[in-house]
């Protein structure tokens, strides 16, 4: 298939190029040619902004068109309109924070979506993020009616993932000691793999389907203390867990990667079973850890995490924790 990608070159675009190209899919980028330009020195990359110059994309025809990088309605919607006679199929990006309330479990694709009072907004924050990207699928569906997959991520991880949100826990358990992690340990933790939602991607594109499906994992429930115990187990650490509750936690102001307080926990236990039985699959999570460890072994020496804690503050909120107990 001719697969025309707008983005293409950060994590989940760089994944989804290196999957379609081995499939044997046919594919052009549409970007500013800012981040990563000699990624792909061998497909066409067309040069341009979404927002003020979509003139590189007129006159040209693709079977499908992925957007991973759409988060302001309006941008998105003049994507939309220039492509919707040169494109048969558009896959929106969208996202788990989609939905309006993350305190109860089994969130489907009919629960209830966040809204915004003032929908011109296009400053992206924590608050607006979520309805924006509402808007940007009803804005695609609107100028695309039946032509239109819509995908809601939950938190993608693996190799080349800037947010180091996931990477901070392998990386810390690697080097063990002592470590702080969030109570209570049987609390459920949802991820999916980036190459795993690319494979879903495409499989969906290929076959040519629509309507709209969560999109995290794994298939099963996975709690923190399992991940944890699975990230020790693989790399033969020493680590040891010192669990702290959110009370501590929130006082503190403690960044902890993919934890989040009780009234968000349903963030965490999304329902993606209509994704499940249109073909989602997962790999084992271990290999997602190991890909992830090696792929950060390969940035430079002294890079630090981005997410999660320092080493000093950890230990410092370790002797503050047993002071209190």
């Amino acid at each position: 298939m001719k697969i025309l990608i707008i983005g293409g070159t950060r994590f989940l675009g760089r994944s989804l190029v290196e999957i379609a190209l081995a499939k044997g899919h046919e594919i052009t980028l549409f970007n500013r040619g800012r981040t990563n330009p000699d990624l792909f020195p061998e497909i066409e990359c067309l040069k341009g902004d979404r927002d003020s110059d979509l003139e590189p994309l007129q006159g040209r025809k693709w079977d499908a068109v992925v957007d991973t990088c759409g988060y302001v309605p309006r941008i998105v919607k003049k994507s939309a309109e220039l492509l919707a006679d040169s494109v048969d199929h558009y896959t929106y990006i969208s996202s788990i924070s989609a939905y309006a309330d993350f305190s109860k479990p089994g969130l489907d694709e009919n629960s209830l979506l966040a809204g915004i009072e003032n929908e011109t907004v296009e400053q992206v924050t924590n608050e607006t993020y979520g309805p924006l990207k509402v808007l940007c699928e009803k804005a695609v569906e609107q100028v695309m009616p039946d032509r239109v997959l819509v995908l809601r991520p939950g938190l993608i991880v693996g190799p080349f993932d800037s947010s180091d949100r996931f990477t901070y826990w392998p990386v810390r358990v690697k080097s063990g000691g002592e470590i702080l992690a969030p109570s209570p340990p049987h609390e459920q933790i949802q991820f999916i793999d980036v190459r795993d939602l690319v494979e879903f991607t495409l499989l969906m594109i290929e076959k040519r389907h629509t309507d709209t499906y969560n999109c995290t994992g794994p298939g099963y429930t996975l709690t923190t203390q399992q991940f944890l115990n699975e990230c020790n187990n693989i790399f033969g650490s020493n680590a040891e867990f010192t669990w702290v509750n959110e009370k501590f936690i929130t006082e503190n102001e403690i960044n902890l990667p993919v934890w989040v307080p009780k009234e968000w926990a349903g963030i965490n236990q999304v329902n993606c079973q209509k994704a499940i039985n249109a073909g989602l699959s997962f790999r084992p999570y271990a290999d997602t850890i190991r890909d992830t460890v090696s792929w950060h072994a390969t940035r430079p020496s002294d890079y630090e995490l981005v997410a999660g804690i320092k080493p000093e503050q950890e230990q410092e909120l370790l002797k503050l924790w047993k002071k209190m107990k």
